[in-house]
């Protein structure tokens, strides 16, 4: 995707001249890859105002920065930040922007002393550019999605989950991922039977599904290095007690009421106030303690944030998740969850798996 990469640098170069910036020294590595497509444990990449870029990585991933950036001058060495601010000096920059909430203050001592150069904040910059995506992350997500959801409707169609761990599931369930041509898995999967499903980011253990049990599941796919999200939560062995569907359905509404809100021009914190505003009418406030979404791309929790004290407007083609839920410790808890993207006329829904409280191998 050499074209896609060339028209991000220049999307960042078009900041730096707005902000009469020089240059960029890109540290933070998922950036790196964002604008050149090299992923790796070591490089850096120098973006100038007018829009040239040099990429540094070490003799490891030499071959597979030509490959990934043919259109980029590749410099072989292992001090990758040092070496580029070097040249950002000897071609003249006096001052060169950085990301300092990735750069260490030792490394930013050696670049500065190194290229005798002036390090400025860049902010955010390229995360703000991320959280919009072009076509090709959006297929990619997509196909992410398509995994994932995939995947979980085998798991629920293979049944007999009653009387397994939440380890053997989460395991079956990755593995089910791998299977249909997943990368890696987005994150940790999570899987919380029980009480276990009153807390948020549970990791599985070896606590057995029961009769009756409220079955919470966090998962996705990774694919082509972009990340599915989703949650669903389902009864296991019999139908469900009055109250697992009482804090299903104010939950379920409550999802709604998120999705409804995820528009262009529409305040990120919009949407936690819309699915927020349900779970407290119905008195349940104390038990929704974590925000309602976040965007999702390269990473799984990245730009925009869809919490309480969340700034900033929302875009066409930003992908985002929209998750509340009520946790009651010591019962059991209940999360819906899915990833969308920002269109005029109502977001996309990317994992459409359905939303009714399923009772599984009952």
């Amino acid at each position: 995707m050499p074209e896609q990469h060339a028209d991000r640098r220049a999307r960042l170069a078009a900041h730096l001249v707005a902000r009469d910036l020089p240059a960029a020294l890109i540290t933070r590595l998922v950036n790196v890859r964002y604008l050149t497509g090299l992923s790796s444990s070591n490089a850096a990449v120098l973006v100038t105002a007018d829009g040239a870029a040099t990429l540094a990585t070490d003799g490891r991933y030499a071959t597979a920065a030509r490959a990934a950036a043919p259109d980029v001058e590749l410099v072989v060495v292992r001090p990758v930040a040092v070496e580029l601010a070097q040249r950002a000096s000897a071609a003249g920059a006096g001052r060169v922007a950085v990301e300092a909430h990735d750069m260490t203050l030792e490394l930013a001592g050696a670049v500065e002393a190194a290229g005798s150069i002036e390090l400025t904040h860049l902010g955010r910059a390229v995360e703000e550019l991320r959280a919009v995506k072009d076509d090709a992350e959006l297929e990619a997500l997509r196909r992410a999605c398509e995994i994932s959801c995939r995947a979980l409707e085998e798991l629920f169609e293979a049944g007999g989950l009653r009387g397994r761990s939440e380890q053997d599931i989460a395991r079956d369930l990755e593995w089910r991922m791998y299977q249909l041509g997943a990368a890696g898995i987005a994150f940790e999967t999570i899987v919380a039977t029980g009480a276990n499903s009153a807390i948020p980011h549970h990791r599985p253990t070896g606590a057995v599904v029961e009769r009756g049990d409220l079955l919470k599941i966090d998962f996705g796919a990774q694919y082509a290095g972009y990340h599915a999200d989703c949650t669903r939560t389902c009864v296991v062995g019999a139908q469900p007690a009055d109250w697992q569907r009482e804090i299903y359905d104010i939950v379920a509404t409550a999802q709604r009421a998120g999705r409804a809100a995820v528009t262009p021009g529409g305040e990120c914190i919009g949407v936690d106030d819309a699915a927020r505003q349900v779970i407290t009418e119905a008195g349940y406030h104390e038990q929704f303690g974590h925000g309602t979404g976040h965007g999702v791309g390269l990473e799984v929790h990245e730009a925009p944030t869809l919490g309480y004290s969340a700034v900033g407007t929302l875009s066409e083609r930003m992908t985002v998740t929209v998750e509340p839920g009520i946790y009651l410790p010591g019962r059991g808890g209940v999360r819906i969850e899915d990833t969308l993207a920002v269109w005029n006329g109502g977001p996309e829904l990317l994992t459409p798996l359905t939303k009714d409280l399923l009772v599984l191998d009952a």
